[in-house]
């Protein structure tokens, strides 16, 4: 499955389901969920947050402090650098796409 098709397929009510599977560890009728279905539904719910919400909303989300000078605390590092991919060719300013496994 590509990107797109993953996208055009979770609508907020989806992702909200994946989450508390996420979280619970379970599926709502409660079958336990594999490792590999854990897997899918964290790539999915990253996938739709990175296109539907703002960076402060997203899952795993971290505050970066204000220094006295309001400069942001990390600010040089919002920017894709190689190291952040450290197994994934990454041209210079590059964001790498997330590769699904096709079964």
């Amino acid at each position: 499955m590509d990107k797109q098709t993953i996208l055009a397929s979770l609508t907020p009510e989806v992702v909200d389901k994946f989450r508390m599977a996420i979280e619970l560890g379970k599926w709502p009728d409660g079958r336990k969920l594999t490792a590999e279905q854990r897997e899918t539904c964290m790539q999915a719910v990253m996938v739709w947050e990175h296109e539907h919400l703002p960076p402060a909303e997203r899952t795993g989300y971290i505050h970066k402090p204000v220094k006295e000078d309001g400069s942001i605390v990390g600010a040089e590092c919002d920017v894709e650098h190689e190291h952040h991919y450290p197994n994934m060719p990454n041209p210079k300013g590059a964001v790498q796409p997330i590769k699904f496994r096709d079964k």
